[in-house]
């Protein structure tokens, strides 16, 4: 555990000192999201400071990660890598969502020849499996950028809960990936907290996402079988996969495209307009992350019974606050 704790320690400075010098050259390149009536801030914010976070934990990962370990996620490296580029295009002179989407697709089937992939039925299903979360969970957090400090916060704690899992599992490998990126994103959201100061932009996103989806396939838990395990990570990430539902269900709802669309129709936009705070809504999403992070630790002790108790329950909450936001107009 240590040594997790030095990488995200590393990553933590690194990020610190890093995203004010992306955000200056953000500023002097005239890469900013302006405001926009789909958009909350009011004056124009430096995008691109993903970039920072990648930076941060690439650089930590050098540092501190051994040879035998790199040459092990190389796959992972790549397509990360991949999805920040395309993010960093978008970021800086615009990118159709569809080109993205193939980009995505692309990077997550080089995970699947370096074989990271979801191994449930040891078969072609698996391979299918492997694509659509890998893209879901990149999409989910691109979406999920949508209000100051929410998608770096929920993967600082994503990340934390896949590095406690890595503990738990002895997975040294999982442990450091999932480390550098908590620490990269902490360092990150010292700037990108309300109001912020810069924004991770696509950049970012989908490189986090990306990779807490990699990181969610490479999870192992030898001591409990497939039947349970398999919906650990998606309890860690619960809240981003709930979000992207919500927005796809709202949107087709309204006659509207889900990937070519854009609004205020957020978990966090329909909780701040309940709070009435922008900061609440986070918060409030913080707390939900760390509710079913708590529940995916749980399950990893769970017996079959237990196991399906816990999934069920979050089922019926998640189906409840679908109605709740969705369909119940008061």
């Amino acid at each position: 555990m240590s040594s997790f704790l030095l990488m995200a320690a590393s990553a933590l400075i690194i990020a610190i000192g890093g995203t004010p010098l992306v955000r200056y050259a953000a500023l002097h390149l005239g890469i900013l999201d302006h405001p926009s009536a789909r958009k909350i801030h009011r004056a124009p914010v430096p995008l691109m400071g993903g970039a920072a976070i990648y930076v941060a934990f690439i650089a930590a990962l050098a540092l501190w990660g051994e040879r035998s370990y790199i040459n092990e996620v190389v796959g992972i490296f790549v397509g990360a890598t991949l999805v920040s580029l395309v993010g960093a295009l978008d970021d800086s002179r615009g990118v159709g969502s569809y080109l993205k989407l193939l980009f995505q697709v692309v990077a997550a089937c080089i995970l699947v020849y370096s074989g990271v992939q979801v191994r449930l039925f040891d078969g072609f299903l698996d391979i299918v499996l492997t694509l659509f979360w890998v893209v879901g969970v990149t999409n989910a957090f691109n979406l999920l950028d949508n209000m100051d400090g929410l998608s770096s916060g929920v993967a600082t704690i994503s990340a934390a809960f896949f590095t406690l899992l890595a503990a738990m599992s002895d997975q040294y490998l999982v442990g450091t990936l999932a480390a550098a990126l908590c620490g990269a994103c902490i360092g990150f959201l010292v700037y990108n907290w309300n109001p912020a100061r810069v924004f991770m932009g696509d950049t970012g996103s989908l490189f986090i996402g990306f990779l807490l989806a990699a990181v969610g396939i490479k999870l192992r838990f030898p001591a409990n079988t497939a039947s349970i395990t398999w919906m650990i990570p998606i309890l860690v990430l619960a809240l981003p996969i709930f979000d992207t539902a919500l927005v796809c269900i709202s949107r087709l709802r309204r006659g509207k495209n889900p990937l070519t669309t854009a609004g205020k129709d957020h978990v966090s936009h329909r909780l701040a307009l309940r709070t009435g705070s922008q900061r609440e809504a986070v918060l409030l999403c913080y707390l939900i992350t760390g509710g079913t992070g708590l529940a995916s630790i749980f399950v990893t002790q769970a017996n079959l019974q237990e196991a399906l108790i816990v999934g069920l329950t979050a089922l019926a909450l998640a189906v409840f606050a679908l109605w709740k936001l969705e369909f119940q107009k008061n």
